[in-house]
């Protein structure tokens, strides 16, 4: 019995020390692995090691980083006036991450730039299509409309849907019979790009009462992937109405949510019209804005310094893309299309597709001169 107790002491011994002996080589490698680095203080020299970058060098970027930004903040609040050409004071009141108020400046900047290399042709009906015509096209996008509020879709995806469709026919010649194919087509696209859970191919050919066998829509999909060249990020005019909606809301009294969803019916009733091609996505936005003030309080300027500062566009700019959307809002253009007002009738929405519109914009109200 002595022997077999003498026996199991020796084993946890052993088993002891290897524990420790464990423990005191994991040691050094996790008190190394908490040390970091900033990267630009590396030389590109093969010796360097941690030991040789001393505390005060790894605090040094850091000191410096907040100041930076206590700055940023500090006088993007303060003095609204020096910072509005940087974007600063609007984004970095907002306590959204989302904002990215460190940044805002450049993501605008760099969407910008890229709106004007994804666009599709103005006038691809006229130069490409043959057996196409503006009012088709027209008839297909109020058909995408019912087709995302039939199935809960993002407004994301439903832009992005028109602007595939208005590329891939930009390239590319298509039937009338194929048309309805690349609208599903492209609105399925844009759902596996924007959605969390995406709608499956069964569904889109379902929507079309089963016109598009499954094998024909994904044909189509790849058809339109490759025309695209798989560049999908195409800034949209919701993409600049979300920032133009919140620089509008600033100094605005009425409720700032119908003041938004008008802003969203309008941008949508923009979708209809063929002639906004040749529009920038952010100078239609920036219509958008204008317009909806407008409609809300007409006898106020619709435009002002901060707006025009932050859109880049004068009132003169906007003029002819305002006219176009004023004319869809009061169904001058577009009227037997009636699935958006038909949405934004509902009370959702509050009721905005119900407000009624000046007949004339006054001249005055499209001169440069703000004050």
């Amino acid at each position: 019995m002595r022997a077999m107790a003498d026996k199991e002491n020796c084993t946890r011994v052993t088993r002891l020390s290897k524990k420790r002996a464990a423990e005191a080589m994991a040691a050094p490698l996790q008190q190394q692995s908490k040390k970091r680095v900033v990267l630009g203080e590396i030389t590109s020299g093969p010796n360097v090691g941690l030991s040789q970058i001393s505390e005060q060098q790894k605090l040094k970027p850091r000191r410096a980083k907040r100041k930076v930004l206590k700055a940023v903040a500090e006088e993007g609040v303060t003095e609204k006036g020096k910072n509005e050409d940087r974007g600063i004071y609007i984004d970095a009141k907002s306590d959204d991450p989302q904002m990215c108020a460190a940044y805002v400046s450049e993501i605008y900047e760099y969407i910008r730039q890229m709106e004007q290399k994804r666009r599709p042709l103005p006038d691809y009906i006229e130069k490409v299509q043959k057996d196409l015509s503006a009012n088709m096209r027209g008839i297909l996008v109020d058909w995408l409309i019912e087709v995302a509020e039939e199935y809960a879709l993002l407004p994301d995806t439903l832009y992005l849907a028109v602007s595939y469709i208005d590329r891939f026919l930009s390239t590319n010649v298509l039937t009338r019979q194929k048309l309805q194919l690349l609208g599903v087509s492209s609105m399925l696209i844009a759902s596996k790009y924007e959605e969390i859970s995406p709608r499956n191919v069964e569904e889109f050919c379902y929507i079309t009462d089963n016109t598009y066998t499954k094998d024909e829509v994904v044909e189509m999909e790849a058809d339109v992937l490759k025309s695209l060249k798989f560049e999908l990020g195409s800034p949209t005019i919701k993409t600049f109405l979300r920032r133009f909606t919140q620089v509008s809301q600033e100094d605005y009294k009425t409720a700032k949510l119908q003041l938004e969803f008008l802003g969203y019916y309008l941008a949508e009733l923009s979708l209809l019209d063929y002639s906004c091609l040749k529009f920038l996505p952010s100078l239609v936005a920036a219509a958008v804005i204008f317009l909806s003030r407008f409609t809300l309080q007409p006898n106020l300027h619709p435009w002002n310094k901060a707006l025009q500062q932050y859109s880049g566009y004068k009132p003169s700019s906007l003029k002819q893309c305002v006219l176009i959307i004023h004319d869809l809002q009061l169904s001058r253009r577009g009227g037997a299309l009636i699935a958006i007002r038909e949405k934004y009738k509902q009370h959702k929405f509050k009721c905005v597709s119900t407000l009624s519109s000046p007949p004339e914009i006054p001249d005055s109200y499209f001169e440069d001169v703000i004050a």
